[in-house]
C-alpha cells in the first residue's frame, strides 16, 4: 500500500490547478486578462496531470475526486466568470441598457454556476468515460480566455457591445450543460478509421491558430463544438 506522501501527491497537483485558479481569478478582476489566461493554462496543466499520477501510482480517492472538482470550477468556472464580469465594465452599452450598466456585468457568473453543473453531471453520468456530454469546462475557459486577450480591440469597439456579450455568456453557459455529445481527443491508436474525428479537428485547428494567432484558440473552441455537431451520434 503507498505511503501517505505517495498517496497525497495527486491531491497536492490538483491543488496547484486550484491555486492557479485562485490567481487566475484575481488576474481578471484586476482586467489583467494575458496574466488571467497564463494561469488558466498553467491549471489545465496540473489538471491533466494530477489524473494521470493518480492511476500511475494507484492512489485515486473520492477525496481526490471531489477536490478535483472544486479546484476546477475555480480555475475554468470562477476565473473565466471573473474575465467576462470585468469585460463587462470595459465594453460599450447600447442605449436601451444604460439603466443596467451596473447590474449586467454579475450576469457573468453564470458561468460559473453552470460548470459548476457541468463538473456535478460528468461525475455522476457513466456515458462520458470516453467521450463529453456538454462543453468540458477547461475549453469554455480557454475560449473566453483567448478571444479577451486576442480579440480585446474588437470587444471593446463599437462593433460589439454589451448585448452581444450578454448572449455569448448565454450560450456558452448553456452549453456547458446541453446535451450535446462532444467528441474527445484521447487516441487509442493512431489509424485513421478510429481517429478520424479527432484528425480532422486538428488539421483543420492548426490553419485557424496561424492565422487568428492567440484569439485562434477561441475559434478552435467554436470549431470543436460545430465538429461535435456535425458528428454527434446518439448517446
Amino acid at each position: 500500500m503507498p505511503n501517505a506522501v505517495v498517496r497525497n501527491i495527486p491531491n497536492a497537483i490538483t491543488s496547484c490547478n486550484l491555486f492557479c485558479g485562485c490567481i487566475a481569478s484575481y488576474m481578471a478582476f484586476q482586467s489583467k486578462y494575458e496574466s488571467a489566461l497564463l494561469f488558466i493554462v498553467l491549471g489545465a496543466v496540473f489538471d491533466f496531470f494530477d489524473g494521470m499520477t493518480a492511476r500511475l501510482l494507484h492512489v485515486s480517492s473520492p477525496i481526490g475526486k471531489e477536490l478535483d472538482s472544486l479546484a476546477d470550477d475555480i480555475t475554468f468556472g470562477l476565473a473565466p466568470a471573473a474575465i467576462a464580469f470585468s469585460l463587462f465594465k470595459e465594453v460599450n452599452y447600447p442605449e436601451f441598457l444604460h439603466p443596467l450598466n451596473g447590474i449586467l456585468p454579475y450576469s457573468a457568473f453564470l458561468i460559473a454556476v453552470f460548470s459548476a453543473l457541468r463538473l456535478a453531471k460528468f461525475n455522476l453520468d457513466e456515458r462520458q468515460t470516453s467521450s463529453f456530454i456538454g462543453m468540458p469546462t477547461p475549453a469554455n475557459a480557454l475560449f473566453w480566455g483567448s478571444l479577451t486577450v486576442g480579440a480585446y480591440d474588437f470587444l471593446t469597439s463599437s462593433y460589439f457591445n454589451a448585448f452581444y456579450l450578454l448572449i455569448l455568456v448565454i450560450i456558452m453557459s448553456l452549453l456547458l450543460v446541453a446535451e450535446l455529445p462532444m467528441f474527445s481527443l484521447k487516441f487509442k491508436d493512431l489509424s485513421w478509421g478510429h481517429n478520424k474525428t479527432s484528425y480532422i479537428f486538428l488539421i483543420v485547428s492548426i490553419p485557424l491558430l496561424l492565422v487568428f494567432r492567440l484569439s485562434g484558440f477561441a475559434a478552435v473552441i467554436v470549431w470543436y463544438i460545430i465538429l461535435s455537431l456535425l458528428t454527434r451520434k446518439k448517446t
